[in-house]
């Protein structure tokens, strides 16, 4: 059929030349997972984005990937200047049916390769969801994951850390993404992904920035090779881009920007189908074919010609579906060019029946003929466009020309750096610095190539603002700080969007101060951003990066709190490690004050020693906070106290075993358990008391003079260990000397009863009271020997504590070379508690037991002056001594013997 016979046909008939365009519009829905269409899933972050040509001066140059020798990983050395391939998809035309697809690819599309999509991720989304927070839940396991790839990597693969930083969090941004189908976009769950998609994103952009500044630091003294300004445009930038930092970072930003834009691209809900495949406006090419047939004037005024300049030469509109056509196309077109994916815009072009507007995209490429260079007889494609200059005037008057679709001004404007028509359609923060990066990247090129003699005289006509503007990195957020769109003021508050600002900038000062504030603030921030804040600043400081160490410490602080919070026992550690050291024993122990459960303090302790902390010193701190946080002062014991134990009295017992699991730390534990009994004694609470005693093993002593013999020392032991040991066997005997009173006062107080006799009315009667009466003397016979027994023991183990050895209970023998005031104040204050309450407890022993004479003999030992006991007594206790004399001294009156207890002589 020639095309004079097509041209006769109906929409309605000619399915296959028109398409379905004259049925109106029909809803097209998304491919269904059993299309056959090729969907590229990778994460534009690697191997696609990197392939992927993007901006207006991608393909010319490429920002270096830096080699950074020690502080990358091992490999062979990576060009520091290399060409950008073309995206592999480029080169492979799809058929008609399914270049959409592969562009946008639906959320449900192409569920045979995605990994969040299997039964066991299905399945844990559904066990997730039921959680009361099921985006935390299943992101809870990034903290372990994180710290995994922290310690995996040394000091040499900082950036292969960064790669795996970035794989984790997409990993669970995948499988949130699953779980906010299900539960929606205004979940939690939601939020928790979003977080993580721009925590992803950010690492992204750390990584490209830090090796290109990394490498720029070790090669500050290589020289640059100056190409003749004459040969080409290309060679020109190439070397602009290599030798100007600022320029290729920025390029980096606008790279990084592109492939945020790039992973979002899948999400794009606006499904398009266009109803011209090969034919551009083929609506109102058959309206006016239609009009030419029947020779009837159309109702609505339409273009009579169909060049590309048409409508807006002849001021007339094209057909309602063409024109809605054109507005999708346009607006999918600048959605590719804001991702960087120019080839798949002008391929769009194409499938559209727009060849020419495929055209248009192309003139940005700088002009390079490499046979003027090469020497070879064999002629070379030429690149580029040699009339660059007109053409990007042209782009600039579109992009002016308000009677144009907005997106397509965006177009023209992205491509001729025009700012203002581009912010139009900029709707957010990522948009606007994507824009603005752009613009600032063109100006500065487009004024070396000014400088350097290679601009054509088109460029001229430019606007002059254009040319004199004066863009930098720091102009850019200032700009972004008036913008007028408030969705993007709002935005430039957001945590990570902030971070990025400062990390962009490379002012780490600046991001220190903020990281202040947000930690000051009175709301709490979320606990993976403190997750990323922490790892960032491990990462700074990897590279050896000055840094506000107050806020790096901060930072870390507030983290652990949240790892100890949400008890992340394991975690903690190894970022507490990462403090200086006396941060770190001040933090680890207010850790470990919060393990209460027995079983997980050794394996604190581990996790300690293997982070490289003191742990004595930890340890050491653990049990001073918590057995100096009770502010009681020694009382006299005339006093009426609470003598039991309570729930804070059983937390010092138990803080104790921290200094027991390592032999080591023996002289540790008997010094910290010598200070809580001094306590618990001074409070008369003697059973606390003993438990402490209890819990430090027997051994201590001889593990102590051990371990100072084993590292080959022959002087005497350390005087503060020689006393430690001193004071604990001063303790030991007033408790064995308590025990004992205990154990008699218990077994006086239990003397058998005498039996009342029966009526003696009959003889068994009588029988039966004098059994009861031999039973009752034999009871008290032992009684009474028994009682003899525990006095005994009683007036021993107290004469133990009165006399003890070497200069008097609680008396230190050797003179230490730091004294501790404190520990010689409540030694002291013991000695005039506890000496006199055990002497009137052995006076009530041996007065109850009628032995007033050796009662009496107590005055002689008081006032000895060899141990001078009667210092540690009050007056009113000494009133109340000898009152206690004068009474056994009375006793002894009353037998017939004089006050002293001896036989009056005739």
């Amino acid at each position: 059929m020639d095309w004079g016979q097509k041209e006769l046909l109906s929409p309605v008939v000619r399915d296959d030349e028109v398409t379905v365009a004259a049925r109106r519009r029909k809803k097209v829905a998304f491919p269904s997972p059993s299309s056959d269409a090729s969907v590229p899933m990778v994460t534009p972050a690697r191997s696609l984005l990197r392939n992927t040509p993007a901006s207006l001066f991608r393909q010319t140059v490429t920002p270096r990937v830096p080699d950074v020798s020690s502080i990358l990983a091992s490999g062979v050395r990576t060009p520091r200047f290399a060409h950008t391939p073309r995206n592999a998809s480029s080169n492979v035309y799809l058929d008609d049916s399914d270049w959409t697809n592969s562009f946008y690819a639906s959320p449900t599309s192409g569920v045979e390769n995605t990994s969040f999509f299997n039964d066991d991720v299905a399945n844990l989304s559904s066990a997730l969801l039921k959680e009361d927070d099921p985006g935390e839940a299943a992101a809870a396991s990034l903290f372990p994951e994180f710290l995994a790839s922290f310690l995996k990597h040394s000091s040499s693969a900082v950036f292969e850390l960064l790669e795996d930083y970035q794989n984790i969090c997409q990993e669970k941004v995948d499988v949130l993404q699953s779980m906010v189908l299900r539960a929606g976009q205004n979940s939690k769950t939601a939020g928790v992904r979003w977080l993580l998609q721009q925590e992803n994103c950010t690492w992204r952009l750390v990584a490209s920035l830090y090796r290109d500044r990394v490498q720029l630091a070790l090669e500050d003294d290589m020289m640059i090779d100056m190409v003749d300004p004459s040969k080409s445009e290309k060679l020109v930038v190439e070397q602009l881009f290599q030798r100007d930092a600022v320029i290729r970072q920025s390029q980096l930003v606008i790279d990084w920007l592109e492939s945020i834009a790039k992973d979002q691209i899948r999400d794009f809900s606006d499904n398009i189908e266009y109803y011209a495949k090969n034919v551009c406006w083929e609506n109102t090419l058959h309206a006016l074919k239609m009009r030419r047939k029947s020779g009837a004037t159309l109702t609505v005024p339409l273009v009579t010609e169909l060049d590309p300049d048409a409508p807006l030469r002849q001021q007339r509109p094209l057909a309602d579906l063409d024109r809605e056509d054109d507005a999708r196309l346009l607006k999918n077109l600048f959605t590719l060019i804001r991702a960087g994916m120019t080839d798949e815009a002008q391929r769009l072009c194409k499938r559209c029946g727009q060849a020419w507007r495929a055209a248009t995209l192309e003139g940005w490429k700088l002009y390079h003929d490499p046979n003027t260079t090469s020497g070879s007889s064999e002629l070379q494609p030429v690149e580029g466009n040699p009339h660059r200059g007109i053409w990007k005037a042209c782009c600039w008057r579109m992009a002016e020309e308000e009677q144009l679709n907005r997106y397509e001004r965006a177009i023209y404007a992205s491509l001729s750096g025009n700012l203002r028509p581009l912010l139009t359609v900029c709707e957010s923060w990522e948009d606007c610095v994507w824009a603005h990066f752009r613009v600032m990247v063109d100006s500065l090129v487009e004024k070396h190539l000014v400088s350097s003699g290679m601009a054509h005289e088109e460029v001229e006509s430019l606007p002059r603002e254009y040319l004199e503007a004066n863009w930098t990195m720091e102009k850019v957020f200032e700009e972004l700080q008036a913008s007028e769109s408030k969705r993007v003021l709002d935005e430039i508050k957001e945590h990570f969007h902030v971070i990025q600002k400062f990390i962009i900038l490379g002012d780490l000062d600046g991001l220190m101060e903020e990281f202040s504030g947000w930690l000051a603030a009175s709301k709490p921030l979320p606990s993976h951003l403190l997750r990323f804040m922490s790892h960032l600043l491990l990462f700074f400081r990897s590279l050896g990066l000055a840094l506000k160490e107050e806020v790096c410490v901060d930072v870390l602080k507030a983290y652990v709190s949240i790892l100890i919070r949400d008890q992340q026992t394991d975690l903690v550690a190894s970022y507490v490690g990462q403090l200086p050291a006396d941060h770190a024993t001040a933090q680890y122990a207010a850790f470990l004050e919060t393990v209460t459960q027995p079983e997980l303090r050794p394996r604190c302790l581990q996790l300690a020693t293997g982070a490289g902390l003191d742990v004595s010193a930890i340890t050491k701190l653990v049990v001073e906070a918590v057995r100096e946080r009770d502010d009681t002062d020694f009382t006299h014991h005339s006093q009426t106290l609470e003598t039991g134990t309570t729930k804070d009295d059983q937390k010092k017992i138990d803080i104790i075993d921290w200094l027991l699991f390592d032999p080591a730390h023996r002289a540790e534990a008997l010094k910290q358990s010598n200070a809580i009994m001094r306590k618990f004694l001074a409070l008369q609470k003697n059973e606390a008391a003993k438990t402490v005693f209890s819990k430090v093993p027997e051994d201590s002593m001889k593990e102590i003079y051990s371990q100072w013999t084993s590292v080959g020392q022959t002087a005497p032991l350390l005087a503060e260990d020689e006393n430690a040991i001193r004071e604990h066997l001063c303790i030991r005997a007033y408790l064995e000397a308590h025990e004992a009173f205990t154990d008699w006062f218990s077994h006086s107080s239990s003397a058998p009863q005498k039996p009342v006799p029966a009526p003696e009315a009959k003889f068994t009667e009588r029988v039966a009271n004098e059994m009861r009466e031999k039973e009752y003397q034999a009871a008290l016979t032992a009684w009474s020997c028994r009682l003899d027994v525990l006095t005994e023991d009683v007036k021993e183990r107290i004469y133990n504590v009165l006399l003890f050895v070497d200069g008097g209970w609680m008396v230190d023998n050797r003179q230490e070379s730091e004294v501790d005031t404190e520990r010689s104040h409540q030694m002291a204050a013991l000695r005039s508690l506890c000496l006199p309450r055990l002497t009137f407890l052995l006076l009530s022993v041996l007065q109850s037991s009628s032995r007033h004479q050796e009662a009496l003999r107590l005055a002689d030992i008081i006032s000895s002056d060899q141990h001078r006991l009667y210092r540690v007594f009050s007056k009113e206790e000494m009133r109340r001594f000898l009152q206690k004399l004068r009474e056994s001294s009375l006793a002894l009156l009353d037998r017939g013997l004089d006050p002293l207890g001896y036989e009056l002589q005739p």
